[in-house]
């Protein structure tokens, strides 16, 4: 992962709302999915390669060349919202994760 400190933001962040959850429900089980919910979340958006994602389909069977990577619009932009490429992909993503956080808001609320 070329930057270390978006990572590292995130798990911080990430540790202060296990401490938040631990703090106001009293519930290391919580605490857990909580931890697991996160980090499951972080690597899902953080840790893909996505200038081998947003190739050709076709082209996902070969390795990222030099050429594609230098290229790729992604090598000089912030990358925290890298896999913003495509509407769709944002579409998906907010889905999934509004549906998971809805769910982990249900289990940790209750």
């Amino acid at each position: 992962m070329p930057n270390d400190a978006v990572l590292r933001t995130c798990l911080l962040w990430l540790a202060a709302v296990i401490l938040a959850v631990g703090l106001f429900t009293h519930s290391f089980k919580k605490m857990m999915v909580t931890y697991v919910f996160g980090v499951l979340g972080i690597a899902a958006v953080l840790l893909p390669d996505w200038d081998y994602f947003n190739r050709d389909f076709s082209r996902w069977t070969y390795p990222v060349t030099a050429e594609e990577r230098a290229n790729s619009p992604h090598a000089q932009g912030s990358g925290f919202l890298r896999f913003a490429h495509s509407p769709l992909r944002v579409i998906v993503y907010s889905v999934v994760y509004g549906c998971a956080m809805y769910k982990w808001w249900e289990y940790v609320s209750s």
